[in-house]
C-alpha cells in the first residue's frame, strides 16, 4: 500500500510539473535563439574588429597620465594583448555559438564603450 501511495504522489508531481514545462518551451526557444544569434554576431564582429583594440588602448593609456612615451608604449603593449584576446574570444564565440551563453568580452563590441578597458569572462550565464 505504501508503494502505491508513493507512486501516486510521483505521478501527481510529474503531472503537475509537466504543464509548466510545456508553457516555458516557447520562451526557452526564443531565449536560446536570441543568445545564439548574439554570440554568432559578436563572434564575427570581434574577429573582424579585434584590431581596433590597439588604437583604443593607446587612447585609454594616453588619457591616464601625461607621460607620452611611457603611456604610448603601455598602450601599444596592452592593445596587442587585448587585440589577441578579443580576436580569440570572437573565434571561441563563433565556434560555441550553439551554447546559449553570453559573449565573452565586455563590452560585447569594441565600439560599445571606447573609453572602457575591455574585460573577458568565460561563459557567463547571466548579466
Amino acid at each position: 500500500m505504501r508503494s502505491i501511495s508513493r507512486l501516486a504522489l510521483i505521478l501527481f508531481m510529474l503531472f503537475l510539473f509537466s504543464s509548466q514545462a510545456q508553457a516555458n518551451e516557447d520562451i526557452t526557444t526564443d531565449v536560446y535563439f536570441s543568445r545564439a544569434g548574439m554570440k554568432i554576431l559578436s563572434g564575427v564582429a570581434n574577429v573582424a574588429t579585434g584590431w581596433m583594440e590597439l588604437p583604443k588602448n593607446i587612447s585609454i593609456w594616453n588619457q591616464k597620465n601625461n607621460n607620452i612615451l611611457g603611456d604610448f608604449t603601455e598602450g601599444v603593449l596592452w592593445g596587442a594583448v587585448h587585440t589577441a584576446s578579443r580576436t580569440a574570444s570572437g573565434a571561441v564565440d563563433l565556434v560555441t555559438f550553439w551554447l546559449p551563453t553570453f559573449p565573452t568580452p565586455s563590452p560585447t563590441f569594441v565600439w560599445d564603450d571606447f573609453s572602457k578597458e575591455s574585460d573577458y569572462h568565460g561563459f557567463r550565464m547571466g548579466r
